[in-house]
């Protein structure tokens, strides 16, 4: 049985008004029309699909558990900080610290992110957290990654290398993906690359076919082109704060 989407205006309400009416409302999906700017909306969210028009303020999907944040638009500063598990999906771009402190879920952003995207990511056992970004990625993509995967696609960027300045930078666990024809130089030593092997490749594949599901596209033809891996260095990690499991 098919739920109804109950329809809002966001015009006039601030993001505490806006957010209120969203508890208040305790619908299983809910289509906002009107955003403009207002912070945190989705924080905390369980098992809810929200589909907002516009652009949404800092902070949308912090801390989200569940369910589904969808944006026809761009986002701004920290989308998805410190989620848990749940899908976030923009159909734009995102501005800087995407995915800050990640622990769990999927973040597919249609173009390209800001600075610092997936800074401190991390996984544990079960939970795997995702970012699929379609262009490009601003510098400090991956900052001291401690786990989950970053995936760049370079669409449009016909083979060239798709992030900024000092990918990578203290890396220490999890894996970034770049499409690019030649391999990346000048990363930093915490940062090892590699080419893609076929393992990676069938990693990458749901992600990929979420990506185009989610917004068109040849997934087929994506996973075939040429990707370098980068992983960290174990020889110039910060050794001193590793433990050994016996």
């Amino acid at each position: 049985m098919q739920q109804t989407t109950i329809e809002m205006q966001a015009k006039g309400l601030d993001y505490q008004a806006l957010n209120a009416s969203l508890r208040a409302l305790g619908a299983a999906q809910v289509a906002v029309h009107g955003v403009m700017g207002q912070r945190y909306l989705g924080c905390g969210m369980q098992d809810q699909c929200l589909k907002l028009y516009g652009t949404p303020g800092n902070g949308l999907g912090q801390y989200l558990s569940g369910g589904t944040i969808e944006v026809f638009g761009s986002a701004q500063e920290a989308t998805g900080d410190t989620m848990n598990a749940g899908e976030i999906i923009v159909h734009g771009r995102c501005g800087d610290a995407a995915g800050y402190g990640m622990r769990g879920g999927r973040i597919l952003i249609r173009d390209e992110v800001g600075y610092r995207a997936g800074i401190h990511m991390k996984a544990y056992r079960e939970h795997m957290p995702v970012m699929v970004v379609g262009r490009s990625a601003g510098s400090f993509l991956g900052e001291y990654l401690a786990g989950g995967l970053i995936l760049v696609l370079g669409i449009g960027l016909d083979g060239r290398y798709p992030a900024g300045f000092f990918c990578g930078t203290g890396m220490h666990g999890g894996k970034i993906i770049l499409r690019c024809d030649e391999a990346p130089q000048g990363l930093p030593e915490q940062v090892l690359v590699r080419g893609l092997s076929e393992a990676d490749r069938e990693e990458m594949r749901p992600h990929v076919e979420a990506y185009c599901r989610a917004f068109g596209g040849d997934a087929a033809g994506l996973l075939a082109k040429r990707y370098f891996v980068l992983t960290p260095n174990p020889e110039k990690g910060y050794h001193r704060l590793y433990t050994s499991v016996l």
